[in-house]
């Protein structure tokens, strides 16, 4: 299947992305969205995303984090968000990151936060690259190791 890029859009910071693929779905999925019809674009994504389509996670993810289509749940949002970053999707990562930083929807977490925003700098999220150096100013030199550790450890979900 191929996916490309149609658009990214900046909303309550984080990046909403849309794709298209060889599955009807997906397409009615994206059209809903566009249309604001948001209730349909998460009947359409959502078994996509349980099926592990990445892009679709991350979308719901977003729209659990701003309440599109469904009630805002900021710990639905982690949990699609979650599943994205665990298959080394750069912007999820990032999300994920910030979420674990604010607390919203996890306990808060610097080491578990700065992990995620690492690995997003290393996929090339520019933002990553910019909050990561923010970031590093409130930890501890034993913080940051531990986290460092941890990305270098880490590895995608099925790619062990």
């Amino acid at each position: 299947m191929t996916k490309t890029w149609l658009g990214l859009s900046m909303v309550g910071g984080s990046v909403l992305m849309l794709a298209t693929s060889a599955w009807a779905d997906s397409r009615a999925g994206e059209e809903a969205y566009r249309r604001g019809d948001f209730e349909t674009a998460v009947k359409e994504l959502r078994p996509l995303g349980e099926q592990g389509d990445t892009l679709a996670q991350f979308n719901l993810g977003a729209m659990y984090e701003r309440g599109q289509g469904v009630p805002q749940d900021s710990f639905q949002a982690v949990r699609w968000y979650r599943r994205a970053a665990e298959q080394g999707l750069g912007q999820a990562q990032f999300n994920l990151g910030l979420l674990y930083n604010q607390g919203q929807g996890v306990m808060p977490n610097v080491i578990q936060a700065y992990m995620w925003v690492l690995l997003a700098a290393v996929e090339g999220i520019e933002s990553a690259i910019k909050v990561q150096e923010i970031m590093m100013k409130d930890m501890t030199p034993a913080q940051i190791m531990e986290a460092e550790r941890l990305a270098r450890e880490w590895r995608p979900k099925g790619k062990e």
